[in-house]
């Protein structure tokens, strides 16, 4: 899957250079494009971790099904965007509504087998604290953020006041296809779901990531070289995620957009910030002190 979804990057960034075409007020190729990046991510992550699982034939179970699922919805994208019709909440046919029926059924998958790993991960070794507790926290973050998408999927009100075959919608407050950053698409006008569902989701990268650089770094400094310290890191880093998850989240359901927000929502993430920076700050000074104290012995 991953080899597969790198040809598909190809094949969209050829599309969007050579198909002017346009849907939902985006490049045609800009959804696939983005879903063959996403899928490619999920697909390495997923063949890293499998193998810390114990039970290997189930382990191989769960990434088989989960990458059919996901190249069922892959198929499907990109099939509706060859066509110039969208794929996402589409009902306005029978056969639309298949393939959405189809695509929903799919990501559910995907999501049970996530989560399904993520409670097994907690029965493996791991090795490092600090790591173990990245892979596992990431994990279960990702199962939540990935849970976001389903709050996409309910009509509104717009919508059922006045059927034009969507049912359901990425934005909150002002229909799908607005103003939004370059190639992302968030809006710049309204609330976005798919802001906080990209950030938790992908919380099985960052937060093991995070964990694996703090290996590194503890090469070179000495107060990270305490695997206590850098296990009390991860879940400073934890906690600033769940933060910034649930401010991204409030902040899309309030109708706001990301690059337009209020002055509750800078405070809270200033606030954020500087309590994890000085948590951060507080974790390393104490870990200094002990590594001063090691090398004096």
């Amino acid at each position: 899957m991953t080899l597969a979804m790198a040809v598909l990057v190809v094949i969209c960034l050829v599309g969007l250079v050579v198909d002017p075409r346009t849907l939902t007020g985006a490049p045609l190729w800009a959804k696939p494009l983005k879903f063959s990046i996403s899928v490619l991510v999920y697909a390495i992550t997923l063949s890293w971790l499998l193998p810390f699982l114990r039970r290997r034939r189930l382990a191989w179970w769960i990434g088989t099904v989960a990458i059919a699922a996901l190249a069922i919805e892959m198929v499907i994208i990109v099939g509706t965007a060859w066509a110039g019709v969208t794929s996402h909440f589409n009902v306005a046919t029978p056969l639309a509504a298949t393939l959405w029926s189809v695509m929903a059924f799919s990501i559910v998958v995907v999501w049970m087998a996530t989560l399904l790993v993520a409670v097994l991960l907690f029965r493996a070794d791991l090795g490092d604290p600090a790591l173990s507790l990245a892979i596992r926290a990431g994990a279960l973050v990702a199962v939540a953020g990935m849970g976001l998408a389903f709050l996409m999927t309910g009509p509104t009100a717009a919508q059922l006041d006045s059927f034009q075959g969507i049912a359901g919608a990425h934005t909150i407050g002002v229909p799908d296809g607005g103003p939004g950053l370059p190639l992302l698409g968030w809006s710049t006008v309204a609330g976005d779901l798919r802001i906080p569902h990209f950030v938790g989701m992908h919380a099985l990268q960052a937060i093991p990531l995070t964990a694996l650089l703090l290996e590194l770094l503890a090469r070179r400094i000495p107060a990270l070289a305490e695997p206590r310290t850098r296990l009390r890191l991860i879940w400073v880093v934890i906690g600033l995620y769940l933060g910034v998850l649930a401010l991204l989240t409030g902040q899309a359901l309030a109708g706001q957009s990301i690059v337009r927000p209020d002055v509750v929502v800078v405070v809270s993430a200033v606030s954020l910030l500087v309590a994890a920076a000085s948590a951060a700050g507080g974790v390393l000074w104490a870990g200094q002190r002990r590594a001063r104290a090691a090398f004096a012995r």
